[in-house]
This record gives structure tokens, sequence and C-alpha cells, in this order.
């Protein structure tokens, strides 16, 4: 079984793990609908990404 020689100190630890911090993530606000939105992704309420329709939107009517 192996077993470490010595300690491993809190600045190596630290320096390992130094990848695995979080992210920031890209929000942007969207050119046609002015709402915030994440960058790559369909802009849900209107249903478009890059200048495209990809989604139909479905429309709230009242009964």
């Amino acid at each position: 079984m192996a077993v470490p020689k010595r300690k491993t100190s809190s600045s190596k630890k630290n320096m390992r793990r130094s990848h695995l911090g979080l992210k920031d993530i890209n929000i942007i606000l969207d050119k046609e609908s002015g709402e915030p939105r994440l960058s790559h992704k369909i802009d849900k309420s209107t249903g478009m990404y890059k200048g495209r329709q990809i989604l139909k939107i479905k429309s709230k009517q009242s009964n």
C-alpha cells in the first residue's frame, strides 16, 4: 500500500486543487429582446438563435 513519506503542505494541496475553482458564467444581454441569457444558447423567450427562429413559442391565450 502506498503511503506518503511527508505530509502534504496546505500550499501544495491548494496548488493541486487550483483548477477546481468555480468559473464565471458568461451572461450577455440578447440583441433582440434585451433579456439576459447565456451565450451560445437559444433565447427561450423568443426562440431565436443567431438570427434564426429555432423554437416555436406558444402564445398565452386567455380562456
